[in-house]
């Protein structure tokens, strides 16, 4: 009899909206930079459990890729899926620069057409870092973290696989041409907000009750997760 398959681990979308759920203008944040969600952010997608050695997934669409400074991706310590509906042209423009260093093949990026096309390719990868669990640069995967843009998130959220949501706030609204399509808050959403000391077991994070605030912006953090 053939040995089950191990679960693959859920999706969770990670995400800032504002109160109207805008998440983006012009291809970019419209509010100022807030170092301390981009350090929660960071911290939260790089952890993983003690015992083994793991990495987290990062999937985003190309236009989230194309928005991260070139120095800093693929982002480090994370493997990097990205999204695009032109596959070959973004494999042959990394290939171009050299994509074939011990450092990228750890942290991508792997393109995919779809997000289930990507869960297919870090299935892939995980049952080959199980084979392979010997080698240094491999990594089995721990959790699978979904960062934009707008349809990449709509297509996660119409699958199964997403279960969790981590929303920060931003209490200040914004001029947006880009909106998150799920108000979590709203009654039969399908969603519900977990307590503070339940974000903070599963990111690892202590959290401020109240939120934060920097450059003039209250923001706050959030998990949610699905109703089943």
């Amino acid at each position: 009899m053939p040995t089950p398959t191990k679960a693959f681990p859920p999706l969770t979308l990670v995400l800032a909206a504002t109160p109207s759920l805008g998440i983006g203008q012009g291809g970019t944040l419209p509010w100022p930079q807030l170092k301390k969600e981009m350090g929660y952010f960071a911290r939260v997608t790089k952890r993983v459990s003690e015992g083994g050695r793991r990495i987290n997934a990062v999937v985003m669409g190309r236009k989230t890729w194309d928005s991260i400074p070139e120095k800093f991706r693929p982002l480090k310590g994370r493997l990097n899926v990205v999204i695009t509906r032109t596959p070959e042209e973004l494999s042959r423009s990394l290939g171009m620069k050299g994509g074939g260093d011990k450092e990228v093949e750890v942290e991508g990026p792997i393109v995919a057409e779809s997000v289930m096309a990507a869960l297919e390719r870090l299935r892939a990868f995980d049952h080959t870092a199980e084979e392979e669990r010997e080698e240094e640069s491999r990594g089995k995967i721990h959790r699978v973290f979904v960062i934009g843009g707008a349809s990449v998130y709509h297509a996660a959220l119409e699958l199964p696989q997403a279960e969790r949501v981590l929303l920060t706030k931003i209490k200040k609204e914004y001029d947006c041409d880009t909106f998150f399509g799920v108000d979590l808050d709203r009654e039969g959403s399908g969603w519900v907000r977990r307590s503070r000391g339940e974000l903070e077991e599963w990111t690892g994070e202590s959290v401020q009750e109240g939120g934060l605030e920097q450059e003039g912006v209250g923001f706050e953090f959030g998990m949610y997760e699905r109703v089943r």
